[in-house]
């Protein structure tokens, strides 16, 4: 009798520990699918898909690792979209598959559930939902969902709601890339040079400097406008003994270089021909040349042709070479805006900064000369005080820099900078004075992607917008636009 009533109890123990077992499964299971049921209207931004960056995108359910959302929505939009469903996949498993990512270590599948339409009904299955625009224009949506949460604890998504909401951020795909420019050879006074070509304001030009260094240039035809006081003399020979220059022959001749105060990284074109019967020499300065001239020997073309022509080495001095040479989606702009000078290739790579035009297409610049003489230490590039006297410059564009608000990759760890040029019209230019932008509420800080968002804001007293002036002093960087995927 007592055998029995031990495995009773034994038995009755053993019971209640799978019993407990299995109620503690049954709750995690139930905790672990919550319900989602909101009406909401979003703007969209721009979308941070590799790929996708003259794209828009609506973020209606963020992807979050090991969830799943299952249910409905209705939208409503002021353009065209379609509606996008993420799925959480692996890089083995792509094999072909539509895919969208914001780095090269998380990846999605993705599926468009219908064809670009203004408002329409689906059900969905995946890992994130959002409202896609293949236009650049910003859009406005309202969206009302219905549907489950499933593997993502409610706690942990409100945490992660939480942290955005206090310290909002936005890091772009590819905000930093590396730019491999050709360099060329100069002299100045019996010294090389090696210098990059960026910009010019003949198409003529643009053709024949592009298809040299196997590099498309840009075309600035507002150069042309920029003073004859502000411009150096750069001396290119159309004939005579075989060299380094532009044209092959004699390397070309600058007349000054950052050693000197009124060094200017924009030139004017002055085309050399040695006149028939001269014994043709080497020449290795400027004036040299002014005296072969004047003397008869050699003729001048000035071509009123403007180039920008940023000197990477010279004669005593060079542009800073980054310590760092990783070069990252979140990264400083001071040290230095070059990785490396390779003299034996003739290439200098420098860092390609991702910013928007005055309309919100992407663009990418480069920082070669600043000045005052404080900011062009700090990044590690030429000080050209020259510059300066364009601060009021019609030709010149404006740059605007955030100096608080959401955090990014801007060149003052705000979001990216804004020019008002635009890649569709020919107002473009490589020398910008600088505008400060500042939230008056940086708790109520927005994405501001073109012109006219910082005209609005501006308008509505919710931002303000000054000339930046470090040291008291004008703020202009030569800040030429390139193509790094070309």
């Amino acid at each position: 009798m007592k055998k029995i009533i031990i495995i009773l109890i034994i038995g009755i123990f053993v019971t209640g520990i799978v019993s407990v077992s299995t109620f503690s499964d049954q709750y995690v299971d139930a905790g672990s699918t919550k319900k989602v049921h909101f009406t909401q209207t979003i703007t969209s931004s721009q979308d941070p898909g590799l790929g996708h960056e003259d794209h828009q995108l609506a973020l209606v359910l963020s992807p979050n690792e090991g969830t799943i959302y299952d249910g409905s929505m209705t939208f409503t939009s002021s353009e065209l979209v379609n509606v996008i469903v993420l799925h959480e996949i692996s890089q083995n498993d792509v094999n072909g598959q539509e895919t969208w990512a914001v780095n090269e270590s998380k990846i999605y599948g993705l599926s468009l559930l219908n064809p670009e339409k203004k408002s329409g009904s689906i059900e969905f299955t995946g890992a994130g939902v959002a409202l896609h625009s293949t236009n650049s224009k910003e859009f406005t949506t309202t969206v009302s969902v219905d549907g489950w949460i499933r593997g993502q604890p409610t706690q942990v998504l409100e945490q992660k709601l939480e942290f955005q909401k206090e310290d909002p951020s936005l890091l772009l795909s590819r905000t930093n890339v590396s730019m491999e420019i050709p360099m060329h050879k100069g002299m100045h006074n019996g010294n090389e040079i090696l210098y990059i070509i960026t910009d010019t304001s003949d198409e003529d030009y643009a053709n024949i400097i592009s298809e040299k260094q196997e590099l498309n240039i840009q075309l600035s035809k507002s150069l042309k406008n920029i003073p004859e006081n502000n411009l150096q003399k750069i001396f290119l020979f159309k004939n005579g003994i075989k060299g380094d220059g532009i044209f092959g022959f004699q390397t070309d001749i600058f007349s000054n270089t950052p050693e000197q105060s009124g060094y200017t990284p924009l030139g004017s074109i002055i085309e050399v021909t040695w006149k028939s019967g001269q014994k043709e020499i080497i020449f290795e300065s400027a004036a040299d040349i002014i005296n072969a001239e004047q003397s008869g020997r050699i003729k001048f073309n000035e071509t009123n042709v403007v180039v920008n022509t940023p000197q990477i080495k010279w004669s005593g001095g060079q542009m800073t070479e980054r310590s760092d040479k990783q070069i990252s989606n979140k990264m400083s702009f001071s040290g230095g805006q070059i990785t490396e000078i390779n003299e034996d290739e003739l290439i200098v790579t420098f860092v390609a900064h991702r910013s928007w035009d005055s309309t919100g297409k992407t663009i990418y610049y480069i920082i070669t000369d600043v000045t005052p003489i404080g900011p062009s230490k700090l990044m590690g590039v030429t000080h050209s005080q020259s510059m300066s006297d364009l601060l009021t410059h019609s030709s010149i564009i404006d740059q605007y820099q955030f100096k608080n608000g959401i955090i990014g990759s801007g060149s003052l760890d705000f979001q990216p900078e804004i020019f008002n040029f635009s890649l569709d019209e020919e107002n473009y230019n490589p020398i910008s004075k600088i505008y400060l932008v500042e939230w008056h509420d940086p708790k109520t800080a927005q994405i501001l992607q073109t012109k006219s968002d910082i005209d609005s804001f501006h308008n509505d007293d919710q931002i303000t917008v000054s000339i930046a002036r470090p040291s008291n002093s004008e703020y202009i960087i030569n800040s030429p636009i390139v193509d790094p995927f070309q």
